[in-house]
């Protein structure tokens, strides 16, 4: 069979996968905190006709100059499946929970725990809770007043605890960040400090949002949702600024500010970074690539159609 009826099918293939890449992100224009995917392609291994060889120089008659070698491409093939993490444009919501991240980090997000119950300090807690990471920075609060993300997930911080003389200090361990009920107000500063008015006028501190930054954002795993997985390749940088493998305990997450993470905005939200324009130029240029490996496999078929015609 021909070489080019394979090389076809495998442009076909690669092209199919990038054209559901750009559908995902163009379904997701409009999505908070997206992160778009692109596709990138590689050659495969080339048949080799001849390879190369040096020239003769020995003085005789027989010298000669080098020969290239002759290969033939046998079609192409997925190289990656990338997710872009560059920064989105901010919508201005004017919610006090609506936050947007204005640099690098990801909010960080609890699976399990129990409103204003510490969710861990250690390997074994990080484990059992399960946690994941969002751009997306719509919250809301639950009934007990703890700040959740759209799907019941803590959002994770320092909450802080009011000691005797009636002030509040931090507690020194991550956990889920409770507003009192009888706030009369709040607000969220561009450290993720949380304020809130109580029954009596006074201004306490519910606690302070953290933030999860990462080496190799690419690294990430989607797991739906606007959420993310930390993966081995994705590496973790600590509070100190130091980077590791992975995130070992809640006291390597920073504030926001430091570190080399951005400032939150509160009453914003960062959207999908995907460039329509982009996108349906990318959408044309796959279709047409598409449509000419089409065009490789029904000439090639012109060809051995032709061959059989031989017999009569």
């Amino acid at each position: 069979m021909l070489r080019s009826l394979y090389s076809g099918v495998s442009g076909m293939k690669g092209f199919q996968t990038k054209l559901d890449t750009i559908g995902n992100n163009i379904a997701n224009v409009n999505t908070y905190g997206f992160k778009k995917g692109r596709v990138t392609f590689q050659d495969t291994m080339s048949q080799t006709i001849s390879s190369a060889q040096g020239p003769v120089t020995n003085g005789n008659d027989d010298a000669r100059g080098g020969l290239n070698p002759s290969q033939v491409g046998l079609g192409s093939q997925i190289g990656s499946i990338d997710t872009i993490h560059t920064q989105g444009n901010r919508q201005t919501t004017n919610r006090p929970l609506d936050l947007a991240l204005e640099g690098d980090g990801m909010f960080v997000l609890a699976e399990s725990g129990t409103a204003g119950v510490n969710v861990g300090g250690n390997i074994a807690d990080l484990e059992k809770v399960q946690l994941s990471f969002s751009r997306a920075g719509n919250f809301y609060l639950d009934n007990e007043g703890a700040i959740v993300n759209n799907n019941g997930k803590y959002v994770v911080g320092e909450p802080y605890t009011e000691v005797a003389d009636g002030d509040n200090t931090a507690s020194g361990s991550a956990g889920a960040i409770t507003i009192p009920e009888d706030a009369q107000s709040f607000s969220i500063q561009t450290d993720g400090t949380i304020n809130y008015i109580n029954a009596n006028n006074e201004v306490k501190v519910a606690g302070k949002l953290k933030l999860a930054n990462f080496s190799n954002p690419g690294g990430l795993e989607k797991i739906g949702g606007n959420e993310f997985r930390a993966t081995q390749n994705s590496g973790f940088i600590s509070a100190n600024g130091e980077a590791q493998d992975e995130l070992n305990t809640f006291n390597d997450l920073s504030n926001a500010g430091e570190n080399g993470t951005g400032q939150m905005v509160s009453g914003a939200l960062e959207m999908s970074n995907v460039d329509l324009a982009d996108s349906f130029t990318e959408m044309i240029t796959s279709q047409r690539g598409f449509q000419a490996n089409t065009k490789i496999i029904t000439t090639s078929d012109e060809i051995l159609q032709e061959l059989v015609n031989l017999k009569r």
